[in-house]
């Protein structure tokens, strides 16, 4: 009997040449919007407690002209 023994040495070598700075800038990007979401969401839970506080849309608009007219 023969004893046939193969050895399949194969090499797969793969490469990706990622840029530094792309990859920061991706991640700046993600923290400008994530910051700018967080304020767009504080500023209209703050128009909605003026509101409710001021007794409506239409009264918070009067005494924001109260307010710059003095």
């Amino acid at each position: 009997m023969k004893n046939n023994s193969s050895m399949d040495k194969s090499r797969v070598q793969s490469s990706t040449a990622t840029n530094t700075s792309t990859e920061i800038s991706k991640i700046g990007i993600t923290a400008i919007g994530i910051t700018a979401g967080i304020i767009g969401c504080w500023a209209v839970a703050s128009m909605i407690a003026g509101a409710v506080n001021s007794g409506g849309p239409i009264d918070l608009i009067a005494s924001l002209f109260t307010a710059i007219s003095g």
